[in-house]
């Protein structure tokens, strides 16, 4: 309610103590009329002033303005008490911790002293500190007793010396700001009574206040106490009333007139009071007692009410809300005589607490966070008549209208965007519709909408009330239709406990930690900042308790909970005309923002006049703050108030920086405050669009104290933007003096570029520009100032030309200087003939730039330099003119021809020439300029033929006629319709472009050839072919070769040209061999003839992309390509070629395999043999993707055995069927690795490099296992094979006989495990020597020096791993599961072992040497034993687990649909059935208990069996058994799809006779007899009676069945 009226009310401005003062010179009250009449109408720099009317005279005449008067000083000063209770109150002493930063660009180093500063500030106070004072009394209505006054700034200037800043001040982030960000005041006389400790005992604590025209405080004891703005108390509400019975005033409101104050009290009370009348209260709202009248409405007995407010202007309408979640709209009648009010109460929000324990599940506990009726504006809107009331739960946003019917307007939950587990806050308020000074641009609306911020935790979001647009067809008294839409949102980096409007684009916001920040609505930007932790505000834990169950309790994964419930701070947080009012512990203060004339002031009186300049600056521009420091959004507006403080602060700035070194030896101040004062002052008067202040102002002052330097270069970066344009001559002068000075001459000529040479004096800058050679900028003056576009080109022209002095008296620096000036030229015709301003590059206008055009066109192609050619074409192109005409042409052709035709190449681009222009101006030919007739007379054509006819020898020669033959033969195929040459011209351009000069240019001319063929070809083609292929245009033949179909020769010029075409070689063979293509057999034969002679240059060209062209189009090359690789003794090429077409796949590609098309053998036995040499490790994987007769053994034997790749010639010694000759291979390759680790096992005590000696080792370990798997896999093939020859009646009698011989197979796998345990053997003794002798003496046991250098356990247990894997593989080899073809083959396991440990035996005497090598082929059948009775666990424990979850679904049977028998009615089960139930399932219950004591005598087992069984394999559970027994005694065999339960009842309390109930899978539920009554009946079918397998029934439900 208290933000409501900020806009609307012409309220008091001032807070007073003593009334004297006010009327203290008898001027006061006379002045006070008109003071008002000025902050309402006049211009002001209030806080709210962004467009809105600042009085309501709906309400003004509603308040009373005799009671607050602006003091004067003078006054405040003579009457200043002496007591506490009597003293002022005075701007607190504790100033806001201010953590806004302020980011100006620099900062001066400066001491002010008060000289120089003086006059300003004097005239500042007066004038511009006294004008922001006077406006900005809305925007700070409330001031301190004492304001600052007007000349007290001037005395801090001239008394004391303020701290020298230095540059990085406002650079550093933690810079704080000299301003506060909001000047707070203690109310020390309203402290003094209502925080002191008689005022604590006789009233009570404030709690609560409420601000409107009165200051209102509810306390702890039911007393409310009422102050006016000079805080006298006026009212002291409560005492001897029911009130102060009622117990603490925990809410309170002011009504809209200000004439009644309602008080909320923690029992539940509610009382209004008329200020006029506090004697006795003006309504009284009692809470209800629920169970006594259980129908009425209204807040329930010693609940508190948290939030109260009144509903418009009435006041007898109020809402309130209380802690339990409950809110009520209350309306009393009018009182006639003795009839008393009533109230009408009705409930909005909640539900009453329940008197009994319900056993649904409880509701989750809620309660009104925040709570504001919508206050009334001063502009009338829609809304005002529904009487919106918003309702902040922890769950939901509420706005309810309560008139004329309580209904929800809005609803909306707590956004997702709250982090969880965050603490539970939340706050409201309402801004109303308020009439706006001038209507907005955007919508045009003369009113401001209404608004609503809400916020949840840290998240804020601002809410738009927009009223839709009634139908046609809605009546008159039809209740509006309002649209509620979010419209921004913010997040702060904290939970927020409290908002409020402080006018209708600022808010003010106060987090949890007690930060106040200032938010701008529009943009929701955080303008300032402010810690009030020092200022103590009163808070309490309201909603701890009644929200207890949504506080976490250790559950970080429900979202949905909170971590702590805040504080409640809205009570004491409240604000009114734009001020803020905080009820603390222990005082009462109220606090302003800072406008913007604040601030400058605070840099001002800090010393920081240039930091004060550019934050004015930021304001005029709007960059900064606006609407929260009291300037308007309207530019106009906002640039009126500030430009003359600005300029004022400017003038006295270089007074005060210039004036304070006058008379001192130091007369100039320090460069880097100069640059600063310099770089501010510029920037300002670029800001406010003011160069004459500028250059007639600030530039003297620089001037006179010999820093024009300073001046001049603060300036560049202006005139470099464009931000400056114009300069007065004087200013050029220095400004080029002081360049020229430094030699800087190209940034000078960069910024005269810029300047806008209208206002510049010609003559100056022409001598100027000419002494530095600044031509460019000469250029520019001539072109833009005088529309002169060829004066300063002959200039430059002149300089081409050599001087007629001695070659001794010219100076080479200066006649390069001349020359260098004359190169701009060029870049100068490029830009004007293409509609471009020199040198800035800016379009020029396109009037403006044909008069250009013409002008230079005439310049150069003219007859003479002074007369204008006709278009006479009647002489050849060929025919030369005299030396006397084209001067100005020959001269430029002189200097510099190919830079000229370049350019001309480009503005032949252009469509002035031959542009359809001429037609218009046809007929005025005598008033036309020379220029305008050269335009109308000369095109494309008539320029190339002057060029021809003068480019001629011998004065120019082939260097400079070739760039003329590139020009024509450029534009040619460009502008056919424009220019048109005869045949011989054109050929003997050709031949030109051929015959080159310079190497240099050769792909420039070989363009140009193209570019002339393609429109002009010539009579006899050959001839020029041979010039071409001279000149190298490579390119240009092939185009000719395509174009006649000579690919043979086509193919020949790719090879000729070699390198330099790149993979376009390549291409051109596969387009010529392409079968696509239309040669003939002739012409393919011709290009394969081609491509064999140079096979050396194709391959070795890129050997890949030749051999898969070559596999493409012409496999039955490959042996001229493979013989030119080998002629040349490439073997890296051959292996690349060969590996391109056997393996074509990237070999990255995991499972890609090699594409062989048709291979000869020969290509393989050579890949192979060079694949051995250069990738070795990929033999063995290719030589499996084989076939068998794809290679010869013995042509790659050799080399395989060389590059050790035995792997793979075992697997094709296997593939020839050579068996037993690869099994010797196999293990003679592991005697030498076995030979290799023992030697590199002795040799390793004297081998200085242990890392590398263990690294050998394993890898000999490696290579080990490598070839102990080839035999595996060798031995597997053998079995599988002999598996299939032999007959299972073979098998059965071989395995019974011990004398029969070993199988091929067996006699590999017998190989291959001796050799394995060989290996093994010796390795393991030379790690690990034996423990003890034959004769059983223990030896020496210490290892051997070598084996410490090793890590022995790993090296041991990777060979025992190799030993186990063979065991392993012959296990799973020798036995197959069992079939019809086939038994398990244990037997040759067992042969083939006994085999070995006889061998072993004889090798060794004693088995200990094998007993680790034993345990580890044992281990073998342990490993496969235990991953079966792991397997088998699992199974167990995963089939238990199914059956025991089917089994717990099948007990858990099927839930009625009803609690009564569908036949008859009776209730059968649930609340009603009465006790015979109860009864019966005792009964039951005792019966089977009997019933088991009788089977355990009879069958006594263990007590504990008979507890608990284990689940899963086993015998039953004895006592279950017993019970299914009974059970099933008891039931008949049910239907599929019924269930029976025989609980006998007495459903309603008949008799047992109704005896069981049965339930159908339908859910349906009967008593038996009353099923069995309704089959009898014939309501069943006789046909759907179905009988067990017992002889039991099964009964159908009668109910399903009849539909």
């Amino acid at each position: 309610m208290s933000a409501a009226r900020d806009e609307a009310d012409a309220g008091p401005d001032i807070l007073i103590e003593d009334p004297t003062s006010a009327t203290g010179d008898g001027r006061g009250a006379a002045n006070l009329d008109d003071r008002d009449n000025a902050i309402r109408n006049g211009p002001g720099t209030a806080l709210n002033n962004d467009n809105e009317e600042e009085t309501s005279s709906s309400v003004a005449e509603d308040v009373e303005f005799d009671d607050y008067v602006q003091p004067t000083s003078h006054s405040m000063g003579r009457d200043a008490p002496g007591s506490t209770d009597g003293s002022l109150s005075i701007p607190d002493d504790t100033p806001s911790l201010k953590v806004t930063p302020y980011y100006p660009p620099t900062v001066p180093t400066v001491m002010l002293t008060g000289t120089g500063f003086c006059g300003f500030l004097c005239q500042q106070t007066s004038a511009a500190i006294g004008t922001w004072q006077e406006s900005n009394s809305i925007y700070s209505p409330i001031r301190p007793t004492i304001p600052s006054p007007p000349f007290s700034v001037t005395s801090k200037l001239s008394t004391c010396r303020l701290p020298r800043l230095s540059s990085s001040t406002f650079a550093n982030d933690f810079y704080q700001t000299p301003w506060e960000v909001a000047r707070w005041t203690r109310l020390r006389k309203i402290s003094g009574q209502a925080f002191s400790e008689v005022g604590r005992r006789s009233f009570g604590r404030p709690i609560c206040i409420a601000i409107s025209t009165t200051i209102a405080m509810g306390t702890s004891k039911g007393i409310i106490l009422v102050f006016d703005y000079n805080q006298n108390l006026k009212s002291i509400i409560g005492p001897g009333t029911q009130a102060v019975e009622s117990g603490a005033v925990t809410s309170i409101s002011i009504s809209a007139d200000h004439s009644t104050v309602a008080g909320g009290h923690a029992s539940g009370h509610i009382f209004t009071w008329e200020l006029a009348k506090t004697a006795k209260p003006f309504l009284h709202i009692p809470p209800v007692d629920r169970r006594r009248t259980p129908d009425a409405e209204g807040h329930v007995t010693d609940v508190a009410i948290l939030h109260l407010g009144f509903l418009g202007q009435r006041h007898t309408a109020l809402v309130s809300a209380d802690d339990k979640g409950m809110a009520f709209s209350h309306l009393a009648t009018r009182g006639m005589g003795i009839v008393a009010r009533t109230v009408k109460v009705t409930r909005i929000l909640g539900r009453y607490p329940e008197a009994t324990p319900s056993p649904l599940p409880q509701r989750k506990p809620s309660s009104v966070l925040a709570f504001s009726p919508l206050p009334l504006g001063n502009a009338e809107q829609a809304s005002d008549t529904l009487g919106l009331v918003a309702m902040l739960t922890p769950y939901l946003l509420v706005i309810v209208s309560t008139t004329p019917i309580a209904q929800t307007q809005h609803k909306t939950p707590r956004p997702k965007e709250v982090a969880a587990h965050s603490a539970m806050t939340a706050a409201l308020a309402w801004f109303p519709s308020v009439k706006l000074k001038t209507p907005t641009k955007a919508t045009a609306e003369a009113s401001s909408k209404v608004k609503l911020v809400y916020c949840w935790s840290n998240l804020l979001t601002v809410l738009e009330v927009v009223e839709v647009e009634p139908s046609a067809s809605s009546g008159a008294d039809e209740p509006p239709t309002l649209q509620f839409r979010p419209r921004s949102r913010w997040k702060a980096r904290e939970a927020i406990v409290a908002v409020q409007w402080l006018g209708r684009s600022v808010l003010a916001v106060l987090t949890i930690t007690q930060q106040l920040i200032i938010l701008e609505d529009n943009s929701l930007r955080e303008t300032n900042s402010s810690d009030l932790i020092q200022k103590h505000i009163y808070h309490v834990d309201l909603f701890s308790q009644q929200l207890n169950m949504l506080v976490e309790h250790l559950d970080e994964e429900d979202a949905s909970m909170h971590g702590v419930v805040a504080d409640a701070f809205y009570m004491s947080f409240r604000a009114y005309k734009g001020r803020l009012f905080l009820l603390g512990f222990n005082e009462l203060s109220f606090g302003t923002l800072s406008n913007w004339a604040d601030r400058l002031l605070a840099l001002v009186e800090e010393g920081n006049h240039i930091g004060a300049i550019e934050l004015a600056v930021s304001y005029y521009t709007g960059e900064t703050d606006k609407v929260s420091v009291g300037l308007p959004d309207d530019d106009d507006s906002r640039h009126r108030m500030v430009v003359d403080k600005l300029l004022e602060m400017m003038s006295a700035s270089l007074r005060y920086t210039f004036g304070k070194h006058q008379g001192t030896d130091d007369e100039r101040p320090a460069i880097a405050q100069l640059q600063e004062l310099a770089g501010a002052c510029t920037s300002a008067c670029v800001s406010i669009q003011d160069m004459s202040f500028l250059f007639d102002e600030v530039f003297p002052w620089f001037q006179e104290a010999k820093s024009n330097d300073i001046f001049l270069q603060t300036l560049e970066p202006f005139i470099m933007d464009d931000e400056i344009q114009v300069i007065p001559p004087i200013v050029i002068k220095d400004l080029v003096y002081h360049y020229t000075q430094k030699s800087l001459d190209s940034r000078l000529e960069e910024m005269l570029c810029h300047l806008d040479p209208r206002t510049m004096d010609l003559d100056q800058i022409n001598g100027l520009c000419k002494r530095n050679h600044l031509y460019d900028a000469l250029l520019y003056v001539w072109n833009e100032a005088l529309n002169d576009y060829t004066s300063v080109l002959q200039d430059l022209l002149n300089l081409t030309v050599d001087p007629y002095i001695p070659e001794a008296d010219v100076d080479p620096s200066k006649r390069a200087q001349d020359l260098s000036d004359a190169s701009r030229i060029f870049p100068y015709l490029s830009y004007i003939l293409t509609s471009r301003v020199y040198p800035t590059g800016r379009d020029m206008d396109e009037s403006k730039a044909r008069l250009a055009k013409a002008e230079i066109y005439n310049f150069f192609f003219s007859g003479s330099s002074n007369t204008v050619a006709t278009a006479d074409t009647s002489a050849g192109p060929s025919e030369s003119f005299s030396e006397t005409s084209f001067l100005n042409l020959r001269k430029v052709l002189d200097f510099d021809a190919s830079s000229f035709l370049s350019m001309l190449n480009e503005a032949f681009e252009d469509s002035f020439l031959d542009d359809a222009h001429d037609q218009t101006v046809k007929g005025k030919s005598n008033r036309l300029t020379e220029a305008q007739k050269f335009d109308i007379s000369f095109k494309r054509q008539s320029i190339v033929e002057i060029l021809l006819r003068v480019m001629l020898p011998p004065r120019y020669e082939a260097e400079d006629t070739i760039y003329l033959d590139m020009f024509i033969a450029r534009n040619i195929p460009k502008f056919r319709q424009f220019i048109l040459l005869p045949g011989n011209i054109l050929d003997r351009v050709l031949v030109g472009l051929c015959e080159y000069p310079a190497d240099d240019i050769a792909d420039d001319c070989q363009l140009s050839v193209e570019y002339l063929l393609s429109v002009h070809q010539p009579l006899d083609m050959q001839s020029l072919v041979p010039l071409l292929s001279e000149a190298g245009f490579f390119r240009v033949l092939r185009s000719i070769y395509r174009s006649e179909k000579e690919y043979a020769k086509l193919v020949q010029t790719c090879f000729d040209e070699g390198p330099a075409n790149g993979s376009l070689l390549y291409e051109c063979v596969a387009e010529c061999l392409r079968t696509s293509t239309e040669l003939s057999d002739k012409q393919v034969q011709d290009v394969r003839t081609v491509i064999e002679e140079n096979a050396s240059f194709f391959v070795e060209r890129d050997v890949k992309v030749a051999a898969a062209t070559i596999e493409e189009l012409a496999p039955s090359m490959h042996e001229t390509m493979l013989e030119a690789l080998s002629t040349a003794k490439d073997d890296d090429g051959q292996f690349a070629y060969l590996q391109t077409i056997l393996e074509p796949f990237d070999q990255t590609v995991r499972g890609s395999r090699p594409s062989i098309k048709n291979p000869k053998p020969p290509f393989i036995e050579l890949y192979v043999r060079l694949l051995c040499e250069f990738n070795p490790h990929r033999v063995n994987e290719y030589i499996e993707h084989l076939k068998t007769g794809d290679l010869r053994l013995e042509e790659v034997m050799p080399a395989l055995e060389s590059s050790g790749v035995i792997d793979a010639a075992v697997i094709l010694m296997a593939r020839e069927g050579k068996v037993r000759e690869a099994m010797n291979r196999l293990t003679q390759q592991l005697d030498t690795l076995e030979a290799a680790l023992l030697g590199l096992l002795d040799a390793a005590v004297d081998s200085p490099d242990v890392a590398n000696t263990t690294e050998a080792a394993h890898d000999l370990v490696t290579s080990v296992q490598k070839f102990t798997r080839v035999g595996i896999w060798l031995c597997e093939g053998q079995t599988r094979s002999a598996q299939q020859r032999k007959s299972q009646l073979k098998q059965l009698k071989r395995a019974k006989s011990d004398n029969i011989e070993f199988s091929v197979s067996e006699n590999l796998w017998l190989d291959l495990i001796d050799a394995v345990v060989k290996v093994t053997k010796q390795v393991t003794e030379t790690l690990q020597p034996p423990a003890s002798d034959a004769g059983g003496s223990r030896r020496n046991n210490t290892e051997k020096p070598h084996v410490q250098l090793f890590e022995t356990s790993k090296l041991m247990a990777d060979l025992r791993t190799i030993v186990q894997e063979t065991f392993t593989a012959l296990l799973s080899a020798t036995s197959v599961p069992a079939d019809d073809e086939a038994l398990r083959s244990d037997a040759s396991f067992l042969r083939i072992l006994r085999a070995f440990l006889k061998r072993a035996s004889a090798s060794s005497p004693s088995l200990a040497n094998l007993r680790s090598v034993l345990s580890t082929i044992f281990s073998a059948y342990s490993y496969e034993e235990s991953l079966l009775a792991l397997a088998n666990r699992l199974l167990d424990k995963d089939l238990f687990v199914h059956v025991e979850e089917a089994d717990r679904l099948r007990r858990r049977g099927w839930r009625p649909l009803g609690q009564v028998c569908e036949a008859c009615g009776k209730r059968v089960w649930g609340p009603g059935t009465g006790e015979s139930v109860w009864e019966a399932w005792q009964q039951r219950e005792e019966e089977d208990a009997a019933r088991v004591r009788r089977k355990c005598r009879a069958h006594p087992v263990d007590k504990q069996m008979v507890r608990s069984q284990p689940n899963g394999k086993g015998k039953a559970v004895l006592e279950d058994a017993q019970r299914s027994s009974a059970s099933g005694g008891r039931k008949k065999q049910a239907a599929s799809g019924t269930v029976r339960s025989e609980d006998t009842t007495r459903p309603g309390g008949g008799d047992r006779g109704a005896g069981s109930l049965i339930i159908f899978s339908c859910r349906h539920l009967f008593h038996r007899v009353c099923l069995e009554k309704m089959q009898e009946s014939g309501e069943v079918v006789e046909n759907e009676r179905r009988h067990g397998a017992n002889g039991g029934e099964n009964f159908v439900c009668p109910l399903c069945i009849k539909y």
